[in-house]
């Protein structure tokens, strides 16, 4: 039956077709009268990649695809351009497009026009649309079958129509993306304009008129005259952890926070992915550390890029990858927080533990690192100081992340509404 209204969906600034049809199928609704709604396996074959260990490619100009994408180069191809790859193994499901030939491997499908007769870049978005992630066997490794995919319901129209849908959305995609783009640059101004404020803060105080004197540190350079300079070690307390075996189902699902790495994403640790048992400290490693303590991540791979540091919230425990520093009346706990966060390259390079298989710090370089010293008024003003303009700048890259995720559905909801005739953007 023919209708003459448009569907519902679509990006409001685009028009509708003229005409529509029921199509047939649930999620896919009205689809454009002169549009035919057809199983993916009549629009194309996905073609198997072929075998090629790493050890095996010989060096050359054809990029070689596997399900992630990009994995590196070979002198030979075995596509015709252009053409798509898609995950078949680990990502299944994601969709790669390249205007030149290249070598798919045995973790791919391919299609190029050999197997079919569509435009390649229009089924490019047609793909990417169809939801081809969820088409999965229950297997140990999770995969896309092929079989599970042709059975997908996609909308077929005339060559002229495909050539156009895709040039608009590369078009249209291309715009949001340098959108994205450039928020994504705002977020990376807007962190290191916060590591630079903390950083400043935390070596050289709020006021910028008192005199300085040399730290005779280089990483830490010149601090105020007044503020004092004391190995960590002398300042706090190193206190460990250690994990329960797993064997003993007791020591688990408790109400006592344990805290490993995956747990420090935050500034203050109030909850935890995993709890453990009274009965669980009582016979392992791991004690009782109190609020207001600062928790350091010293082995973990996340060590390559950054020290994850954060204040107790409440009473914890820890596993053997963190270490407690549990700080004498000298310091406050929210300052030293504070100087690891803001200090964080030039610590990397000062704690590292040289030639260590498993990314960690050494712990005697913490220990003995020189750590600024103001009165405990001033480092109490440094840390309210940071803690209101952190928050600030924090709330700013909340909205921008929000603003991407909103361009991003944007995008997902401009190639669904153009590859299945939500809009008209043949003009």
């Amino acid at each position: 039956m023919t209708s003459h209204h448009a569907p519902e969906s679509g990006p409001r600034r685009f028009k509708p077709y003229p005409v529509y049809k029921d199509s047939g199928v649930e999620w896919l609704g009205e689809i454009p009268a002169h549009w035919d709604p057809l199983k993916l396996k009549r629009v194309c074959t996905f073609a198997y990649g072929d075998s090629l260990a790493s050890e095996a490619r010989v060096d050359g100009d054809v990029e070689v695809y596997g399900s992630n994408g990009l994995v590196g180069s070979h002198e030979r191809a075995n596509t015709l351009a252009p053409c798509l790859v898609i995950g078949r193994k680990g990502s299944f499901g994601k969709v790669n497009f390249s205007p030149r030939p290249v070598f798919a491997i045995d973790t791919t499908f391919f299609v190029d026009r050999r197997f079919t007769r569509a435009d390649i870049r229009w089924f490019y978005y047609v793909l990417t649309n169809a939801r081809l992630d969820s088409a999965t066997k229950d297997s140990a490794i999770p995969g896309l079958d092929r079989e599970d995919a042709y059975v997908r319901d996609v909308c077929l129209c005339s060559p002229d129509e495909q050539r156009a849908i895709a040039a608009f959305l590369d078009r249209e995609t291309a715009r949001l993306d340098a959108l994205v783009a450039k928020k994504e640059r705002l977020i990376e101004l807007l962190q290191e304009k916060r590591t630079a404020l903390i950083t400043r803060a935390v070596t050289k105080g709020l006021d910028p008129t008192v005199p300085m004197k040399d730290s005779g540190v280089e990483w830490l350079g010149e601090i105020p005259a007044a503020w004092g300079l004391k190995r960590l070690k002398r300042i706090v307390q190193f206190r460990g952890g250690g994990t329960p075996t797993k064997d003993n189902l007791e020591y688990w699902c408790g109400e006592i926070p344990w805290v490993s790495p995956k747990d420090m994403k935050v500034s203050v640790v109030l909850d935890t992915e995993d709890k453990i048992t009274a009965q669980a400290v009582h016979d392992s490693a791991t004690k009782p550390v109190p609020a207001g303590v600062v928790l350091l991540v010293v082995r973990s791979g996340i060590l390559a890029r950054s020290i994850p540091v954060a204040l107790t919230g409440r009473e914890v425990t820890l596993n053997q990858d963190l270490k407690a520093l549990v700080p004498s009346h000298e310091l406050v706990p929210e300052y030293l927080m504070y100087l690891i966060s803001g200090m964080q390259r030039e610590l990397l390079v000062e704690w590292k533990k040289e030639g260590a298989t498993v990314e960690s710090l050494e712990l005697e370089l913490v220990a003995n690192t020189p750590t600024p010293l103001p009165a405990t008024a001033e480092q109490r003003a440094i840390a309210a100081f940071l803690d209101r303009e952190t928050a600030r700048i924090d709330a700013l890259v909340a909205k921008v992340r929000d603003a991407i995720d909103r361009l991003r559905e944007l995008r997902t909801a401009l190639i669904s509404a153009a590859v299945t005739g939500k809009i008209d953007v043949r003009e």
